[in-house]
């Protein structure tokens, strides 16, 4: 993966992307200066033989709309679990980072952005599962009819992103790589239904974001991308747990047979992709045109937590922090685990 660096920016410059980006930072800490404890509502699961009934066991899930994990077990009959599991539905993943720091969920699956920013911001929590997706449905969009044809003319225009996302590195690594830096646009911090309908409306002259949604602008608007991140970005997207949820007997032993249905999941959607499609469309509404195109542009590969891992998420970290959208460094080892790895890879997921 390409590195995007911009040591030669001027002062000016980097002041100008810290300020772009504060905000994010400032609601993780929020988040965080709001956290209640670390009860996780599981304690009576476990009996007095220190065996867990599972029965007794509620997982609280983070599930993004449009990349639905709901969708996703039910789709692969893997649905029927002998714990609860309650869902709450966030816009994209910094809302569920902040939702794991303040320990209103247990676990959510994020792209590879989200986590660096809360690093940034001192969260607590572990990634704990990750899979490829590839760089091919994170785009660049510009509406149909657009005279727009490379990234180097997207100076001086208006760009939607949600900032903290996974779209905000490939939006990054794009302009470095067309010799711009963030104040060479003009950036409009969206959640992609905002960002969609300033985007259908003409007010943004182009829109960085992920698949479902670059599908949906592409099969819905007509919109054209302008480029994508395969072979620029990493692709990966991570299961994060809270740390609370990692801490409870009760909540990791729900946790590690979620995961292990997540991952069954995820190969099965690669080799079934129409069939995906369909109740993937079903449960969030999107058409199925849109979401066998999203298939499509997703194909999903399950691995484990390694050094290769480890190392790409750094790279991109130190990327944020050379072109000043993180103010301090950030060391992103202590935030992985491979506590599950015996759940998620090898005979467990089979």
């Amino acid at each position: 993966m390409s590195r995007p660096t911009n040591p030669t920016s001027p002062r000016s410059g980097r002041r100008g992307l810290r300020a772009t980006l504060g905000a994010v930072l400032a609601t993780s800490l929020l988040a965080l200066a709001a956290c209640g404890g670390s009860a996780t509502g599981n304690e009576g699961a476990v009996g007095d033989d220190g065996e867990v009934d599972l029965s007794k066991v509620t997982l609280i899930v983070g599930d993004q709309k449009g990349t639905s994990a709901k969708a996703l077990l039910t789709a692969a009959g893997l649905a029927d679990t002998e714990y609860t599991i309650e869902w709450k539905e966030f816009t994209s993943g910094p809302p569920i980072l902040e939702a794991l720091n303040s320990d209103a969920i247990h676990v959510g699956m994020v792209g590879n952005t989200p986590p660096i920013f809360a690093a940034a911001a001192g969260g607590t929590f572990k990634m704990v599962a990750t899979a490829s997706y590839t760089g091919k449905g994170d785009t660049i969009l510009v509406p149909k009819g657009s005279p727009v044809q490379s990234v180097a003319e997207l100076k001086g225009k208006k760009v939607a992103v949600a900032e903290g996302s996974s779209a905000n590195y490939n939006l990054l690594a794009q302009l470095e790589e067309a010799g711009l830096t963030y104040d060479d646009i003009e950036v409009q911090n969206l959640q992609p239904a905002d960002a969609l309908a300033a985007f259908a409306n003409g007010h943004v002259d182009a829109w960085a974001v992920w698949d479902p949604y670059t599908s949906q602008a592409v099969v819905d608007e007509g919109a054209r991308v302008l480029v994508d991140g395969d072979g620029l970005v990493n692709g990966l997207n991570f299961q994060v747990a809270s740390q609370s949820a990692l801490e409870d007997e009760a909540t990791t032993a729900a946790l590690e047979d979620y995961l292990t249905r997540i991952t069954k999941a995820q190969m099965w959607s690669a080799e079934n992709r129409e069939d995906w499609a369909k109740v993937w469309a079903e449960q969030t509404g999107l058409s199925e045109e849109v979401t066998l195109a999203a298939a499509g542009n997703r194909p999903v590969t399950p691995q484990p937590i390694n050094d290769e891992v480890v190392a790409s998420e750094q790279q991109m970290a130190d990327t944020f922090t050379a072109n000043g959208l993180i103010p301090e460094e950030v060391d992103v080892t202590d935030f992985f685990s491979d506590q599950f790895a015996e759940a998620t890879t090898g005979d467990a997921v089979r």
